[in-house]
């Protein structure tokens, strides 16, 4: 079968094309033939960064990386009794840990899939896995977000971003996105109640009495969301683990709860949004799709840093 790994780190041209055999499943796993999977930020950064690599997969070499999929069952094993073979099927795929989505074929633990609406293509559904499942596991099960709540999301138009803004919009809440001038409609579209471009406005002049922010951008963003965020509220980053004594302290003074999230692979949480999809309370955003050949290229635009919603690569 098809596969890219990873000998070392560093720069696109590392990410090898082989012909490996295909994975012996566990009796918890099933055998996923892929036909679309998608590039997220931290793809391109374990590609690039020992360190990331290392945290993520471990020291083996070579790495297969990739996470997120839409394909057919082929294999079952013999534990599993949720999925049969000709199931089409979607998920984030052994987060954290090792990835492999990077082939033809994937074995995936079947706790880790959910059933792919008839409704969404394989490109939409394998949009909406990590990306997805990051927005649903900050909102849902760490902030608590419902009905009535005025919600910031950083980075609004980007891939977790632009679930966050609808799975926000679902419990009810006031949503506050950020984003460039250029992407306002869409952010607006994706149901935004307001807009506040951050090249231009300092949000936190303009908002006040957030009960959650969803930070996907990093840099100072936490200590400007403090400024804005009630007592008693959360913040959620996506960016950074390390967070320095000054917003600790700051965080603590307002009684802020601040936490650092690294989604993890559930096939409960891709049925709650599969659920959402099929009835299209959200919707994914594929902006650009590359095929198998051009993976590189496909890392090389999302480093870019101004995709809106997902970028996909089909096999």
């Amino acid at each position: 079968m098809k596969t890219i790994i990873l000998n070392q780190t560093g720069i696109v041209d590392n990410l090898q094309y082989i012909e490996s055999a295909k994975p012996t499943i566990n009796s918890n796993e099933v055998l996923v033939k892929t036909i679309s999977l998608s590039v997220n930020v931290i793809d391109y950064k374990v590609r690039s960064n020992d360190g990331a690599l290392n945290w993520i997969l471990g020291t083996d070499r070579p790495a297969i990386i990739g996470w997120d999929l839409s394909g057919t069952v082929v294999e079952v094993g013999d534990d599993v009794t949720d999925f049969k073979i000709g199931d089409d099927v979607f998920g984030m795929a052994n987060f954290p840990g090792k990835g492999n989505a990077y082939a033809e074929f994937v074995a995936v633990p079947s706790a880790h899939l959910t059933l792919k609406p008839a409704t969404i293509s394989h490109q939409e559904a394998a949009s909406a896995t990590l990306a997805a499942l990051t927005a649903w596991q900050a909102l849902a099960e760490k902030g608590n977000v419902n009905k009535g709540n005025k919600v910031l999301i950083h980075a609004a138009s980007g891939g977790v971003g632009h679930y966050a803004t609808q799975i926000a919009k679902h419990f009810g809440a006031y949503v506050i996105g950020t984003s460039s001038a250029k992407n306002k409609e869409f952010v607006l579209q994706n149901g935004a109640d307001k807009h506040i471009d951050y090249t231009t406005e300092n949000f936190q002049e303009i908002v006040s009495d957030v009960d959650f922010v969803l930070d996907t951008v990093g840099g100072d963003t936490i200590l400007k969301s403090l400024e804005v965020i009630k007592e008693g509220g959360t913040i959620i980053t996506i960016t950074t683990s390390s967070l320095s004594d000054e917003i600790l302290e700051k965080a603590k003074s307002k009684q802020v709860n601040l936490s650092f999230l690294l989604v993890q692979s559930s096939g409960e949480n891709m049925l709650q949004l599969a659920q959402l999809l099929e009835n299209g309370t959200i919707k994914s955003h594929v902006s650009k799709i590359f095929t198998f050949d051009q993976m590189g290229d496909a890392h090389l635009h999302l480093e870019k840093g101004r995709t809106v919603g997902k970028i996909v690569v089909n096999l």
